[in-house]
């Protein structure tokens, strides 16, 4: 039987936000674990998306845009290790916190080597396993200051400082990773901008790493910020080259 997590809970209010601190795939097949672990993330500012098994947790991880991705090792249908392996075999270089039971000194070190940038012990105190999420969430560098403090596009109005997107006057929710893409394509507009740019000012991985991580989230921002996401009008493809963009 799967050993539980311990819980220190705090009284914490959830806030409606147009930009979340971050979107969270958590894969867990504990219903109770889901539940509690789910509630503290969303308390806490994140967009939380769960599954159940490995096969569901491949499926929404290499079709959604994440900035963490949270595994257990013991999954249905395919295990958190596989499912590790697959994540980062599909070119994805989203942050990836593994669980492992308490001795499974093992499946830690497989872990670290086939792509999981860290562990957390089960049972664990939830302070800690808060404190582990958001080191990961801090991988991203820092931007520097704006030169606007709006943009306006189409019916878009982007607040860079309050970090808020809405669309005729209506919140967009937007992950924190989100915004920060759309944040550089906002300091660089009318540039064509690479793939491998993009990944190390906006996420600070090396850009030798191969990843479908930028066309992932360029897909979910034009499914939010678009018309037509087929036909962009604002976030246009340089065949070849990269992105590029638009107002």
């Amino acid at each position: 039987m799967k050993e539980s997590c311990l819980l220190i809970l705090d009284n914490h209010s959830e806030s409606r936000k147009s930009v979340t601190r971050g979107r969270v795939l958590y894969v867990e097949d504990e219903i109770s674990l889901r539940m509690t672990v789910g509630d503290r993330l969303r308390n806490e500012g994140y967009s939380v998306e769960f599954a159940a098994n490995g096969d569901e947790g491949f499926e929404k991880a290499t079709r959604l845009p994440f900035d963490l991705i949270i595994l257990d090792v013991m999954l249905p249908k395919r295990s958190g290790l596989d499912l590790c392996k697959g994540i980062r075999e599909a070119g994805l270089v989203t942050p990836i916190l593994m669980l492992t039971a308490r001795g499974q000194t093992t499946e830690k070190v497989n872990g670290l080597k086939i792509g999981a940038d860290d562990y957390v012990t089960k049972p664990f105190n939830m302070r800690e396993f808060m404190a582990r999420i958001e080191a990961l969430m801090r991988r991203a560098p820092l931007r520097p200051a704006v030169k606007s403090q709006v943009v306006d596009f189409g019916s878009i109005h982007v607040d860079l400082i309050g970090t808020e997107a809405t669309r005729d006057g209506q919140l967009i929710n937007l992950s924190a990773r989100e915004f920060q893409l759309l944040r550089y394509f906002s300091e660089h507009q009318g540039a064509t901008l690479s793939r491998e740019e993009l990944l190390q000012q906006v996420w600070g991985y090396s850009a030798n790493t191969f990843t479908r991580t930028v066309d992932v989230h360029v897909a979910s921002l034009r499914h939010k910020l678009e018309d037509d996401p087929k036909q962009p009008r604002f976030i246009q493809t340089v065949p070849g080259l990269g992105y590029r963009f638009r107002v």
